[in-house]
């Protein structure tokens, strides 16, 4: 059909990618969409909004999966079905929502879920840690220093707590990036738990030459670290300075026979301090604390130690209202360092240079002891 551009939807082919999420509303969200005034917290993890023609949706929030099982999803929506007439939605950090548009439906679908053990935590909301956002690990990343959903669930696990209650002076927002090309968006996440590699990538010369465009990965180098090479039988290799590397593992995006993971220079760091919000500062990225942590599978132990006491320092000392950054910027990043003890190095002094306006760019440390 010729097109018209008066009438552009005509005859228009429109089932390619997603559907519109319009038509999957409830119909008390289709019949209020704009008009919602407010929201109150009930407890954790039980919303209830309510909007100007006196209608009201109430959201049940559970922790899910980054990575969930067809038998998993199947069950979301056997929940879906039983009580909230199929409509759920999922947040941008993994929680599942049910949601309801009569009250007397709220108790039968709480005690469900509560009746399926631990699988459905209802949790998430307010002063509290919500589900920690994660990038695929070992699973799935090619350039993965670290595991991602494993440490996610040691940490969670020591922090559940936390997840099903709202006790924290404010939010706290949890991430994990499996390599520093950090999918996870954990440059600005109240703690943020990084993969690291820490030593330059290996060149397998038996296949570079077989299976890789060489040039490619030259380019992809974002500090020139590489160079081609030919070798004496004519065939072309790579020459890495490995005083330049600062292990980012783009080459090896580009080129197979440049592996970068290594059991022993491979681990984690962990940074904190970082929000997007606006409220009582502006945005922040996060700052790294500690710079190296080794590889401990299946639970990582000295990194849910790290975290869980970050996090419970932060809780006994801090305002309320006031976010990890906030705290740490009110007492001085040398307190923060002194209240959490943890050792200080030059690995951890700031030299971002995107961040400098929102750095302290003094050379005056205050140590107290």
């Amino acid at each position: 059909m010729p097109y018209d551009p008066a009438n552009p939807m005509k005859d228009r082919i429109t089932d390619i990618g997603p559907a519109m999420y319009e038509q999957f509303f409830p119909d008390v969200v289709k019949r209020n969409y704009g008009k919602w005034e407010y929201h109150e917290i009930l407890e954790p993890g039980i919303m209830v909004h309510h909007a100007e023609t006196g209608d009201d949706l109430y959201t049940v929030r559970t922790g899910g999966t980054r990575i969930m099982s067809i038998e998993f999803i199947r069950e979301i929506c056997e929940i879906a079905d039983k009580h909230c007439n199929g409509h759920l939605r999922f947040t941008t950090r993994n929680n599942i929502e049910f949601l309801l548009d009569d009250k007397s439906k709220l108790q039968p679908l709480i005690d469900d879920l509560k009746g399926r053990g631990n699988k459905f935590p209802i949790g998430g909301t307010g002063a509290g840690i919500t589900n920690i956002v994660h990038t695929q690990g070992w699973i799935h990343c090619h350039t993965a220093a670290v595991d991602a959903s494993g440490v996610v669930k040691a940490i969670l696990d020591e922090l559940i707590d936390h997840f099903r209650s709202m006790k924290l002076p404010a939010h706290v927002r949890i991430s994990l990036a499996c390599c520093l090309n950090m999918c996870g968006a954990v440059h600005a996440s109240d703690i943020a738990v990084v993969g690291v590699h820490r030593k330059p990538p290996m060149t397998d010369e038996e296949y570079i030459s077989k299976t890789c465009e060489v040039p490619l990965a030259v380019a992809a180098c974002p500090t020139g670290a590489i160079k081609m090479i030919k070798r004496e039988d004519g065939t072309r290799s790579v020459e890495v300075k490995n005083e330049k590397c600062m292990f980012c593992g783009n080459c090896f995006t580009m080129c197979p026979a440049m592996p970068m993971a290594d059991a022993e220079g491979d681990g984690i760091a962990i940074l904190v301090g970082g929000k997007v919000s606006n409220r009582i500062s502006k945005p922040q990225f996060s700052k790294v604390v500690i710079p190296f942590i080794p590889n401990e599978p299946p639970r990582w132990p000295q990194t849910v130690k790290a975290v869980q006491n970050i996090l419970e320092t932060y809780a006994k000392d801090a305002n309320k209202y006031e976010r990890l950054g906030d705290w740490a910027h009110r007492i001085g990043w040398e307190r923060f360092f002194e209240k959490c003890a943890i050792p200080f190095s030059e690995k951890v002094i700031d030299d971002y240079r995107f961040a400098y306006p929102s750095w302290r760019q003094s050379a005056q440390c205050k140590f107290t002891d």
